[in-house]
């Protein structure tokens, strides 16, 4: 005796609108995931209103130009145990004696209060902060007075 071969199941009605369900649940719950990872990891807008920094721009590039006129040269920050320290440069490449160094300290994405740091000359010429700035990275806006010059800009900190 011989077997009649098995006949396929027919696709029906319940097999199109489950397949589509299963479609839109899964493209519905990796969009809420991924929404939720971005809404818990950013930490705010990077200018608050566009339209007035556009109107600040100009007057920005002015007090690079002046700054870039200095000729002072700043050393990447480095971690010194729990300190950060930098070296600043004069137009004749000697260490600026004298300068007054106040930085920011801000978690890139908020998770933790601004610090201030105020650096102090140590006895290389190199400047180091007083305040201690807790582990992990932070953008450090810097801040360099020496006389009636300043200096601005922003560095990375591991």
């Amino acid at each position: 005796m011989k077997s009649e071969p098995a006949s396929p199941k027919k696709f029906t009605g319940y097999h199109a609108t489950a397949i589509i369900v299963a479609f839109f649940a899964v493209v519905i719950t990796v969009n809420l995931v991924m929404a939720s990872f971005a809404i818990s990891t950013f930490g705010g807008t990077v200018v608050d209103n566009s339209y007035v920094a556009s109107q600040k721009y100009n007057k920005w590039l002015e007090e690079a130009r002046k700054q870039a006129s200095h000729g002072w040269v700043v050393s990447k920050i480095v971690r010194v145990q729990d300190k950060a320290a930098m070296t600043v440069l004069d137009a004749d490449q000697n260490t600026l004696q004298g300068a007054e160094i106040t930085a920011t300290a801000i978690h890139p994405v908020g998770r933790a209060d601004p610090i201030t740091l105020h650096f102090v000359q140590d006895a290389a010429g190199a400047y180091v902060s007083r305040d201690i700035l807790p582990e992990g990275r932070w953008k450090l806006r810097i801040t360099v007075m020496h006389g009636d010059n300043k200096m601005a800009l922003a560095q990375d900190i591991l």
